[in-house]
């Protein structure tokens, strides 16, 4: 199968950035591979070695306003990543994004129509209605998150969750399965905008009601929104992307199981000792590195190296995002290393 992209470079608009800290204010951390330079519009970072909440920050909001994943409303804490910069980003000596020693992971994507990701901020209504995007196109993966009070629910949409994804919805937080509600008033999305119900999680008025909405389309060669079925085999199943990942993470929906995602800067390629660096969203847990997290990054795709029910359990029912480190085959018919 042709994987032609019209994205030779993916490190124009995703990166995958290592770093540790340092303790100390005005901590720089500069992107260090060699292709192009990207000034982030989202940065997620997560604390390897200590239960820090993932921390989550975008140029929409502005900096050092932080939301955590696992609760709570969004703060201002000036102590957290106080700039976006032309190919990186500044933190100083919060804890959670600085502690001396300690090592950490940052997930960092450019908001573009080009790469197919939007940020778009919005407040509540309390009515059902539509919210208009800047995608140009139908998103395929999306989650809300409310800024204010105590019901920041991080509801998702994936469009392969169910034959009618428009009608369920799963939540970043939690490990909960697929739950049918009407938070996307049971209306698709499309190249303009996306429906919401009058659930508070996603377009209530309650402590101010408002929201931050990320929204990805799928982008051939670069980005990839999928659902596989779990094979119950060490010897996992193969999941075509259509490029080598650089970043990968995998939801059961059919039942309960962790949020897991994988990136190729914390495990090399196709190590082939079994072992992977993984982490779950949905709780503060450190970095595991065993074979219950195994898993191989392929030129095509990636290959589940493990028999756990979260990720790959017989017949289970699995979600996927996965962004590409290099397209299988470039805009000029060349085709990528296999790692």
């Amino acid at each position: 199968m042709a994987a032609y992209t019209t994205i030779d470079d993916p490190s124009a608009y995703f990166k995958v950035q290592l770093y540790t800290g340092n303790g100390s204010a005005n901590h720089a951390i500069t992107f260090d591979d060699t292709d192009t330079d990207m000034q982030p519009d989202l940065v997620w970072i997560k604390n390897r070695d200590a239960t820090d909440e993932h921390c989550l920050f975008d140029a929409q909001r502005g900096a050092t306003k932080v939301l955590h994943i696992e609760a709570g409303a969004e703060i201002t804490d000036t102590d957290t990543l106080d700039s976006f910069t032309s190919d990186g980003f500044q933190v100083d000596a919060d804890v959670k994004v600085n502690t001396n020693t300690e090592k950490y992971v940052a997930w960092c994507w450019k908001e573009s129509t080009t790469s197919g990701f939007d940020i778009d901020l919005y407040s509540g209504t309390g009515s059902a209605r539509t919210e208009a995007h800047g995608l140009s196109a139908v998103p395929h993966f999306y989650v809300v998150a409310k800024r204010d009070g105590d019901d920041s629910r991080w509801v998702v949409y994936h469009h392969k969750n169910t034959s009618a994804p428009e009608t369920d919805t799963l939540q970043l937080n939690t490990s909960g399965a697929t739950s049918d509600n009407t938070r996307w008033n049971d209306t698709a999305p499309t190249s303009s905008v996306f429906s919401l119900g009058t659930d508070n999680a996603v377009n209530g008025t309650a402590d101010g009601g408002t929201y931050v909405a990320y929204l990805w389309s799928e982008k051939q060669g670069f980005s990839k929104f999928g659902s596989y079925t779990g094979n119950g085999n060490a010897d996992g199943t193969f999941i075509y992307c259509g490029f080598r990942p650089a970043y990968v993470f995998v939801k059961k929906t059919s039942a309960t199981g962790q949020w897991t995602q994988w990136d190729n800067k914390r495990h090399p390629i196709n190590r082939g000792d079994n072992t992977s660096s993984g982490l779950a969203l949905n709780t503060t847990a450190v970095e595991a590195t065993d074979e219950v997290m195994s898993l191989d990054f392929l030129s095509n795709g990636f290959k589940m190296r493990d028999n756990q029910s979260d990720r790959n359990g017989s017949g289970t029912t699995n979600i996927f995002a996965a962004f590409a480190e290099a397209p299988f085959v470039n805009s000029n018919g060349v085709p990528c290393n296999a790692r």
